[in-house]
């Protein structure tokens, strides 16, 4: 099923699919990707098998509302499109699994809104402030590059930055991104969103922390969150680096089961 749910703060549509039969749980994707991301690599045709997936696009991305102003992405309303897609669906409390922004997302809700996740897996995510964490991500002149050379620009120039070509499924999943939307997003994202270390401390939603070994800021920060958090494990993906950490999916959703039968015992 695939529908739309409204952010009763702004009104910001938000798109979403349903699939599956089991417990609730909900894919949040990362920075200029789409809940397609989740299909196009497998997640959704083998977490179906045990859950009733709720996937949704951020807004900003895939065919949720666009805003262009930074004003519209603050954390309280990705939050807040979160919980309107749980309220349309009638399916929290639900396990979470996030994606890069997407973990940070969850981590949010786990800290503000705990009653309504189950569990909260984190892939590539991080809790502090990421001031210049865009730039170190994609490329130092990202801004320029989306405002005045478009999508093709800024995926040439993260290409260049990280030393690599950006894989044909990454490159269209962006290509289909709004360059204004887009920037504002990431203006938002690096000056807000963050956990201070009391809140992390305080946040007792069962957690597993996935990194890859080669995104070593994440890989920390990950680390140094499972040690924090009362109800917490972490995990390295060996060999990945941000934009690769979603592709071994098979040890992904492995190391999912075993924490959630973790968690039930």
């Amino acid at each position: 099923m695939r529908a739309h749910a409204n952010n009763p703060v702004d009104g910001t549509e938000i798109a979403y699919e349903v699939d599956g039969d089991g417990p609730p749980l909900v894919l949040v994707h990362g920075s200029g990707l789409s809940r397609g991301t989740w299909r196009g690599l497998g997640y959704l045709r083998d977490l179906q098998r045990d859950f009733t997936v709720v996937a949704l696009d951020m807004r900003g991305h895939g065919k949720s509302g666009k805003p262009h102003d930074a004003a519209s992405y603050s954390m309280d309303l990705h939050r807040g499109d979160v919980e309107a897609v749980l309220d349309a669906t009638g399916l929290s409390p639900a396990h979470y699994i996030g994606y890069s922004f997407g973990a940070r997302i969850g981590l949010s809700i786990a800290a503000h809104s705990p009653e309504r996740l189950r569990t909260l897996t984190t892939i590539g995510g991080s809790w502090a402030p990421m001031n210049g964490n865009i730039g170190a991500t994609f490329a130092p002149d990202w801004h320029e590059a989306l405002t005045t050379g478009g999508m093709a620009r800024f995926i040439d120039r993260w290409g260049e930055t990280i030393g690599r070509p950006i894989d044909p499924e990454t490159r269209l999943a962006f290509m289909q991104d709004d360059p204004e939307a887009l920037a504002a997003f990431f203006t938002a994202a690096e000056t807000g969103g963050g956990l201070t270390v009391a809140q992390l401390d305080a946040v007792d939603v069962p957690t597993l922390l996935l990194a890859g070994t080669r995104d070593v800021d994440r890989h920390r920060e990950s680390q140094e969150a499972a040690r924090r958090m009362p109800a917490a494990v972490f995990y390295s993906l060996v060999g990945q680096d941000h934009a690769s950490s979603l592709l071994p999916v098979d040890q992904v959703t492995d190391l999912l089961r075993t924490f959630l039968e973790t968690v039930d015992a």
